[in-house]
């Protein structure tokens, strides 16, 4: 058996593993839904990459989470309908600031 002919501190011992760690991950917004996800990856949110639906997402969940994440998605679709829609005078003059 072999035996070390020198007794290794703790100091070297740390030293030798200090580049052996776990780095943060990098996250990415997705450009459908918005939600963090890794780059390079179908956004497990959506179902979407690049802008074109690859996975549908809704087709593999249970009833009770297909409903839960299409109110989900008409709710956004109502605040992203009201932001683009430009007011009027008559609506600017009657809006409260």
């Amino acid at each position: 058996m072999a035996v070390p002919k020198k007794h290794t501190t703790k100091s070297a011992r740390d030293q030798k593993r200090m580049h052996i760690f776990l780095r943060a991950q990098k996250l990415i917004l997705c450009s459908h839904c918005g939600k963090p996800k890794p780059p390079h990856v179908i956004c497990p949110n959506c179902g979407y990459y690049k802008g074109v639906e690859v996975v549908n997402v809704l087709a593999k969940l249970e009833k009770k989470e297909r409903k839960k994440r299409e109110k989900e998605i008409k709710e956004k679709e109502k605040v992203e309908r009201k932001q683009e829609k430009p007011l009027t005078l008559e609506e600017l003059s009657k809006k409260k600031f």
